[in-house]
């Protein structure tokens, strides 16, 4: 079974310095019927204005991805990591027994575009850690690059949950499968571009929920940059 939440039906708050889609219940938007998909629990489409960001504010026992598709974002936390995160970069967190952080967007005239990904931990109460990767383009050309896993299996970060995520650019006649295995659950986020997913076409912002299912088949891109997540159930 495949389902298809279209980007207009995500919440959608505007703080001024922050215009941010939520794809789950989060913050102040509330949808009962979205409050998570399998493991994963928040996917946020967020823009941040220059000079403006996210201050000092903490998180226990959760697995956050940052994805930065434009512009940079300014990282510091309690661990003592202070970094940039460049397009291309995917920064892992595991917040664990408490982490404190913020995230900023120092450029000037230019707005940070970024997703921000939490998935609920499969062991809690361990040491927060951070890790920052870079997964170049040709790497995702044509096919879905692991960028996370529970192993860090093939240069991917690590992250301490039951779920994978793969990052693919397709255009033309490239396509990507991914098997799936019984009793896992997959999720597909449209960053850009135009794509089709067993055979339904998504649009930017629109996301593919997969229940049953063998595979995940992606073709027909137009520009496309996707995110596959691979999920407990």
């Amino acid at each position: 079974m495949l389902t298809i939440r279209k980007s207009q039906d995500r919440g959608y708050a505007d703080h001024g310095w922050l215009q941010s889609f939520h794809s789950f219940s989060f913050a102040g938007y509330y949808d009962p019927r979205h409050m998570g998909f399998g493991n994963l629990r928040v996917i946020n489409e967020d823009r941040i204005a220059p000079g403006t960001g996210f201050g000092t504010h903490g998180h226990r026992d959760m697995e956050i991805i940052s994805y930065v598709l434009s512009g940079e974002l300014a990282h510091k936390d309690s661990m003592g990591n202070v970094k940039g995160i460049p397009p291309g970069d995917v920064q892992r967190m595991s917040a664990g027994t408490g982490v404190m952080h913020s995230e900023f967007n120092h450029a000037a005239g230019q707005t940070t575009h970024f997703l921000q990904i939490w998935i609920e931990p499969n062991v809690r109460g361990i040491a927060p850690s951070y890790e920052q990767k870079s997964f170049t383009d040709a790497e995702k050309r044509g096919t879905l690059r692991l960028v996370a896993s529970p192993d860090g299996a093939q240069g991917s970060v690590l992250i301490h949950a039951d779920a994978a995520i793969y990052a693919g650019l397709l255009s033309g006649d490239e396509t990507a499968t991914l098997p799936m295995q019984p009793g896992r659950k997959g999720y597909v986020q449209l960053v850009r571009g135009t794509v089709m997913v067993n055979g339904e076409c998504l649009k930017a912002g629109d996301a593919a929920m997969l229940e049953n299912e063998t595979q995940v088949s992606l073709s027909g891109g137009q520009d496309a940059e996707v995110l596959v997540f691979d999920l407990a159930n």
